[in-house]
């Protein structure tokens, strides 16, 4: 390994002895401290902008916030928060907003087994009061911040027993006194999804026209590397809720009227939870798929908003930012297995205008996408380089050559888990994964597992009870950190990525930091060194002479 850190050193390194310290000093893998304030297991953890503050979700139904900044070092909680009252089941995912203001809390509803609902919380980190709640469905799109005062969130609508759309939400966090002529919601985007597939994992990635990219190597493999190709427009998802369904039933057909389409021209298929499709594959089902399939590809191109191909292209001299909704989604098999790309455009980021898209066209009434790329295998976790250029994507791969016949049957996926880099400004996937993490859970039961990234690494969990550091510049993995079971979420301090957290199923947040800095925090500080009469009439004495007095 260290003949090949030689010759894969990066240009940019100041020094060989300076690369050798951050590889094998810098590292945050010594546990220094272990948190055992949750009483279940810990889905995630989320840092403030500043590293101030850190908060965490669990399966026991609470968001806490924790304080990075004691003298001694340590962490403490400051503040707990339980989501039961309003029939959450567990928090799942919590983001800060971009001045640490805001707190964004997602959440799963208790409900019937098959249930897919969801809802967002917007909680105050002044008074820790509740502003706002959202519905949120189904639950995994997880929802993000937009920018200060906006979240995005998402919302399903059944149209058959395979196919569905999703509308993707724009929100004010909470409402004003002057918002009461302004308003509080306003539609993004609404996508037709099938093959039983859907929307979720939504993230905003703010790609800046001209960047100095904090990954150092690999730019000839990203140059010898080709282009992934355009996919389809249409999209897919995953269960619905079967208390839902006769509320839903009657929203597709209100739904169907407003956008001019009469409900005589839909497949007569009755919408019903995911279990009864999955019961149904005799002959007769499967030509109803096929026959459903067909005809919502047909309303796909007779009733798609045509993509705009200078969305995403850079001509010479665009120095433009640009804004992109990043999500997981499918065209063959309800698992995710697709990165869909959306353009956000600058007059799309807020809440005034039209509310329901009055302005697109009745024929016009589903978004394209902008950009598709297919990661051949279930995707179970995401995350963002902290200058938004590189999309870290963790999948487990299909068997090669693997043909889909049934949707409802995915591919068997691999235990070996790859972290994909895919560089969102050439919209190009690196030449080489990340592998090191296993994962052993069956494709219908596969569960999100969260990764992060800073300037220098990128880690990530695994089921197999460790979490893994890898650096970014030489893909190498420099350290496992272990836990009692498994390891949902990792997380850098923005601040100094030489500490890292890490959330698992035993209940537990470990605090890891590097070797170097608890060297330093062991280290006694030195007392100031005695003034002695013999140095003080020295210096006396060289003063004098330079002065040229006796």
């Amino acid at each position: 390994m260290f003949d090949f850190f030689l010759l894969s050193l990066s240009l940019a390194s100041l020094s060989w002895y300076r690369e050798f310290k951050r590889l094998f000093d810098c590292i945050p893998c010594v546990e220094v401290q272990t948190l055992k304030e949750h009483h279940d297991q810990v889905l995630h953890l989320a840092f403030s902008h500043r590293g101030h503050r850190f908060s965490s979700c669990s399966k026991d139904c609470t968001v806490k916030l924790w304080d990075t900044e004691r003298p001694d070092g340590t962490i403490t909680m400051v503040h707990s928060s339980s989501m039961r009252q309003f029939n959450w089941g567990y928090t799942q995912f919590s983001q800060f907003n971009a001045d640490d203001t805001l707190l964004l809390v997602s959440g799963v509803y208790l409900g019937s087994h098959h249930s897919s609902s969801g809802e967002i919380a917007v909680i105050s980190l002044e008074n820790y009061t509740l502003l706002s709640r959202v519905r949120n469905k189904p639950y995994d799109v997880f929802g993000c911040w937009l920018n200060e005062t906006h979240l995005i969130s998402g919302n399903l609508h059944w149209i058959g027993n395979m196919t569905s759309c999703s509308v993707l939400w724009l929100n004010k966090a909470f409402q004003d006194v002057e918002s009461e002529n302004v308003n509080v919601v306003k539609r993004l985007f609404k996508i037709q999804n099938i093959n039983a597939s859907t929307i979720r994992t939504v993230m905003v990635a703010h790609c800046r026209r001209h960047d100095s990219p904090d990954l150092l190597l690999d730019y000839e493999a990203q140059g010898q590397s080709q282009p992934l190709s355009h996919q389809p427009l249409l999209f897919d998802l995953g269960t619905t809720d079967s208390e839902e369904d006769e509320e839903d039933d009657e929203e597709r057909r209100r739904e169907m009227r407003l956008q001019g389409l009469s409900t005589a021209h839909l497949p007569q298929l009755t919408p019903s939870g995911l279990e009864h499709v999955i019961q149904g594959r005799h002959s007769e089902a499967s030509e109803a798929r096929e026959l459903e399939t067909k005809w919502a590809r047909l309303m796909a191109r007779t009733h798609t908003k045509a993509p705009d191909p200078k969305v995403l292209s850079s001509a010479p001299g665009d120095e433009e930012d640009k804004t992109y909704l990043l999500f997981t989604t499918g065209s063959l098999t309800y698992s995710p297995h697709q990165i869909g790309i959306k353009r956000i455009m600058p007059d799309q980021m807020t809440t005034s205008g039209p509310v329901l898209g009055e302005e697109r066209s009745t024929d016009e009434f589903f978004d394209s996408l902008d950009h598709v790329i297919d990661i051949h295998g279930h995707i179970i976790g995401m995350g963002l380089s902290p200058d938004h250029r590189y999309l870290y994507v963790n999948s487990r791969a299909w068997p090669a050559g693997c043909v889909i016949s049934d949707p409802m049957s995915p591919p068997p996926i691999a235990e070996e888990i790859d972290l994909h880099v895919i560089d969102l400004k050439s919209l190009r996937e690196e030449r080489r994964s990340l592998r090191a993490h296993r994962a052993f859970t069956p494709n219908d039961e596969c569960f999100f597992i969260f990764l992060d990234v800073s300037r220098d690494f990128v880690a990530s969990g695994a089921e197999d009870k460790h979490g893994y550091i890898w650096d970014r510049h030489y893909n190498i993995c420099l350290a496992r950190l272990q836990h009692d079971d498994v390891v949902n979420s990792v997380a850098f301090s923005p601040a100094d990525q030489e500490l890292l957290l890490s959330a698992s199923d035993d209940s537990t947040i470990k605090v890891w930091r590097s070797p170097r800095m608890v060297r330093l925090a062991q280290t006694p500080a030195r007392p100031p060194r005695p003034r002695s009469l013999l140095s003080w009439l020295g210096r006396n004495k060289k003063t004098t002479s330079v002065n040229g007095k006796p």
